[in-house]
C-alpha cells in the first residue's frame, strides 16, 4: 500500500462516512481487511491511523483485520500498532464493531 493509495482511500472513506447522500449510499462503520496487502509504506501506515481517528471522532468504528505478520512488525517498529484497532480475523473485527455499537448506545442512554 503506497501513501497515494492510502490518501485515495481516506478521501473515498471520508466522502461516504455518515453521508447517506454519498454516491455509494454512505456508511457508518468499516472493517478493512489487509489480507492481500504485502507491504505498506510508512506514510500509508500513518494515514491509516488518521483515518481510524476520523471515524472515531464522528462516533463510528474502524477496525483493521487479517494483517500480514511483516506489516504488523513494521507498524510495531513505527510505534503505530498500539494506536490501531486491529484483530487477527474478520469475524473478530465484526465482533469489535458490534461491541462498540452497544457501548455507544449504553453511553447515550446514560447521558439522557
Amino acid at each position: 500500500m503506497t501513501a497515494r493509495m492510502a490518501e485515495d482511500l481516506q478521501e473515498k472513506l471520508l466522502t461516504g462516512l455518515g453521508n447517506d447522500k454519498a454516491p455509494d449510499g454512505g456508511f457508518t462503520h468499516l472493517v478493512l481487511s489487509l489480507s492481500e496487502v504485502q507491504t505498506v509504506e510508512d506514510t500509508a501506515a500513518s494515514i491509516l491511523v488518521v483515518i481510524q481517528n476520523q471515524f472515531y471522532e464522528k462516533g463510528y468504528s474502524f477496525v483493521i483485520c487479517c494483517m500480514q505478520k511483516q506489516i504488523e512488525n513494521q507498524l510495531n517498529k513505527l510505534e503505530l500498532l498500539e494506536l490501531m484497532n486491529i484483530t487477527p480475523t474478520e469475524s473478530e473485527a465484526w465482533d469489535i464493531l458490534q461491541m462498540e455499537e452497544v457501548e455507544r448506545e449504553l453511553l447515550k442512554d446514560s447521558e439522557s
